[in-house]
């Protein structure tokens, strides 16, 4: 019993944490910010880019790191933040960051489910295929019109955002170059991808791919981000280069911000 009670608290917070306003204390870094009329969610969707420093003084093209939770309320100031610190110390090299302010997150960020469980936090309607195709068809060729921008791109999200990450990687993994998810929400659909995780990464690209992931002492969320890691120590392609962060000190709510610098070291260094 006490067991799905915390697994009913943690599913809550994963589907509430982005919508509220959080006492969030990060400065808003300079920013530009547009509005794109999706047709694919059918609403006008809210963008925040951050540009790299030294973006202005060159003419250089940059990669892109996409960003859900990517609303100034939400985890975009403390992302940009990071970025600007670790590229100023020459830890990482330059990039944009795109962020995808919420609207629907419950909607947006879950695939289908056949949980009857799943549909008292969730529309169980597969509204991430929507929310991918809006990336895919809009905004990225938005960004790439707007900014100088390289073909390598990827992809951060936590929770539910992580969820995102994780189910564009396994089932169409050639969206992204690299792929990075904090606690993501795997038991989702009777945590589908971590079931099938061996299947799917059979069917990989050949093609060179990045995936940093991590858990949290969250026991409903770890048990299936070290199921995912045991696949991918039997299964995973030649090609694809992995990494899985555990960390049981930290909780659902900590591990974004605790985690962030080693997984976008990690991640965005070639």
């Amino acid at each position: 019993m006490k067991k799905n009670v915390f697994f009913l608290l943690i599913a809550v917070l994963a589907l509430n944490c982005k919508n509220k306003d959080m006492a969030y204390t990060d400065p808003i870094p300079k920013h530009d910010s547009l509005t794109i009329a999706s047709k694919f969610v059918n609403e006008d969707r809210v963008i925040n880019i951050w540009i790299p420093p030294n973006y202005k003084n060159s003419t250089d093209s940059f990669p892109v790191l996409y960003m859900p939770d990517g609303g100034i309320k939400e985890d975009f100031p403390h992302i940009a933040n990071t970025l600007d610190k670790l590229l100023s110390e020459n830890k990482i090299p330059p990039f944009i960051l795109v962020g995808i302010e919420n609207t629907k997150r419950g909607r947006d960020l879950t695939g289908f489910s056949e949980a009857e469980y799943d549909k008292q936090f969730c529309p169980v309607t597969d509204g991430a295929k929507d929310f991918r195709a809006f990336i895919l068809e809009e905004l990225i060729p938005e960004i790439n019109r707007k900014y100088r921008t390289t073909n390598r791109k990827g992809i951060i999200g936590e929770s539910l955002a992580g969820l995102f990450v994780m189910e564009t990687c396994f089932t169409m993994p050639n969206t992204f170059d690299f792929y990075i998810a904090m606690d993501p929400s795997l038991w989702w659909n009777n945590h589908f991808l971590a079931k099938n995780a061996d299947a799917l990464l059979s069917k990989f690209p050949d093609q060179n791919l990045k995936l940093w992931f991590a858990g949290s002492s969250a026991e409903d969320i770890s048990k299936f981000t070290k199921r995912v890691e045991n696949s991918l120590k039997t299964s995973a392609p030649p090609k694809l280069t992995w990494k899985y962060s555990d960390e049981p000190n930290e909780k659902h709510s900590t591990i974004f911000r605790a985690t962030k610098e080693k997984a976008l070291i990690w991640t965005l260094n070639n």
